[in-house]
């Protein structure tokens, strides 16, 4: 939850906007109160989208019909304007983090805490098909974990969205680590296709990675289509439901109500349903709530109730390379409140591709709350061609909005290239910087992804060397050739 920014709206309709909770492909939302005091999220659809008529008309339709689902655990459509400028959409405000956040700071859930996850999803599901409406892009950020409960959110608005040229240009709608072979395939989204992305959602709580990878798109696309799931780390009990569930033909997955029935079954309704971890976090959404409304600043989490994946100081002898970015002007607080927050800093791992020995770091997906992936601009770079790099070092640092963001490397080696623009942006996927990794001369416990001598290490010299080398080689067989041709004349 972050501060309103001096250009974004301070009402929809009826509703005084206070604080930012997230953004995506729709449009932005916010932390909302009505006329009579409750708490809702209102989500302002973007500007571009808001002029295609044909969105709009999709949009109102998919709206009205989320109107009408009622269930548990959905987040209850309370009041939309489909012809305003912008659209806007509000629902009941659901005070806890998404299951992406929970599982970025605390880990993988706990057996218990996922079956019960399980059940609640289905059921909320099977409120969301009883009105004839397919979500298409179920995933851990559309799915808030509540204290009594999760939340399935963002339903019934998937399908408007591919009724635009703007978000159909690069191809199907939804986040293709979690969507079905057959919706990646340009086929009907169904129920069905609802159930596998349950499953991967599932395999995700459980192991903290989706079941198919990362990285680039065309990559997650074949092995969902083509690969099995990895599946390891699922625990016995929730890895039948699971397989099934991701099962490539449609016709042999379970139903929603078989999913509620297997999960429901083995619940232990006594035992709390979250981890003392997520249950932090969702009683700071609620006190930031609270001080938003009170018009003071947002509150941090006592330091015993910060995440376990918190930055740590940026290693001793770290040189920056290129020019520093221009200080950011600080932006102006709304009339009557302070904000003394300073900016706050994270720590990712760069993903990691490897061939022939040669290592891609690539830029990771940087996610804001429950709704979309946050900008990076303002590239500092910490590395230089030839360098050498260690587990944990930072190879970038980015500004994404008023948060700094340190990749890191998780791997080590010698820079060969960097391929970013100092001072410029890069997005997710991007390839940041190629290195090779070290080669241990003997077979110590280092193995090639961090050994522990890197005196010791061979064969990790820069691109350039071997190219003089090379150049010194062909320079001498040419003057040799020209000897021999000029004694072959003077004979």
């Amino acid at each position: 939850m972050k501060l309103l920014l001096p250009d974004d709206p301070r009402e929809a309709g009826p509703y005084r906007l206070v604080a930012r909770l997230g953004g995506g492909g729709m449009g932005q939302v916010y932390l909302g109160r009505s006329r009579g005091g409750r708490v809702v999220a209102v989500k302002m659809v973007r500007p571009e989208l808001a002029e295609d008529a044909l969105f709009r008309r999709r949009f109102a339709r998919e709206v009205e019909a989320a109107r009408r689902v009622n269930g548990l655990y959905t987040a209850l459509v309370v009041e939309a304007d489909t012809e305003a400028d912008p659209p806007w959409l509000v629902t009941s405000y659901i005070p806890g983090p998404s299951l992406r956040d929970a599982v970025e700071r605390c880990g993988p859930l706990p057996l218990g805490t996922v079956l019960a996850l399980g059940a609640g999803l289905a059921e909320g599901l099977g409120a969301v098909h009883a009105e004839g409406v397919v979500h298409r892009d179920l995933k851990p950020a559309n799915v808030v974990l509540a204290e009594d409960g999760p939340r399935v959110i963002d339903f019934g608005i998937a399908r408007a969205r591919d009724a635009t040229s703007h978000l159909t240009v690069a191809g199907v709608i939804g986040t293709p680590p979690f969507m079905s072979p057959e919706q990646l395939q340009g086929l009907e989204a169904t129920a069905a296709g609802d159930v596998f992305s349950l499953s991967a959602v599932l395999a995700f709580a459980a192991t903290g990675r989706a079941p198919f990878g990362n990285g680039p798109t065309a990559a997650v696309v074949y092995r969902v289509v083509h690969d099995e799931p990895d599946l390891t780390g699922i625990p016995p009990d929730l890895a039948p439901l699971v397989t099934a569930g991701l099962a490539k033909d449609s016709r042999k997955r379970p139903g929603v109500t078989d999913v509620l029935d297997y999960c429901a079954a083995r619940v232990d309704a006594a035992a709390p349903w979250l981890p003392a971890g997520v249950t932090a976090m969702i009683a700071q959404q609620a006190a930031e709530a609270r001080a938003a409304f009170a018009g003071t600043p947002l509150p941090h989490p006592p330091a015993g109730e910060r995440p376990h994946r918190q930055p740590s100081p940026p290693p001793a002898g770290e040189k920056p390379w290129g020019r520093q970015p221009p200080a950011r002007p600080t932006e102006p607080s709304p009339p009557g409140r302070t904000e003394t927050a300073p900016r706050e800093t994270h720590t990712v791992r760069a993903r990691l591709t490897t061939v022939a020995g040669r290592s891609s770091l690539l830029m990771p997906m940087l996610w804001a709350g429950s709704f979309g992936v946050r900008p990076v601009a303002e590239v500092r770079g910490h590395k230089r061609v030839g360098e050498r790099v260690a587990v944990g070092e930072v190879v970038l640092e980015a500004s994404a909005g008023p948060e700094r963001i340190r990749v890191t490397s998780p791997v080590s080696g010698v820079v060969l290239a960097v391929k970013y623009r100092p001072d410029g942006s890069v997005h997710v996927g991007d390839e940041i910087a190629v290195l090779r990794r070290y080669i241990p001369a003997t077979g110590g416990a280092g193995g090639p992804s961090g050994n522990r001598n890197p005196a010791q290490n061979t064969g990790v010299g820069p691109d350039w060397r071997i190219a003089l080398g090379l150049l010194g080689l062909l320079g001498l067989l040419g003057l040799f050739l020209l000897v021999v041709f000029g004694l072959l004349l003077s004979a």
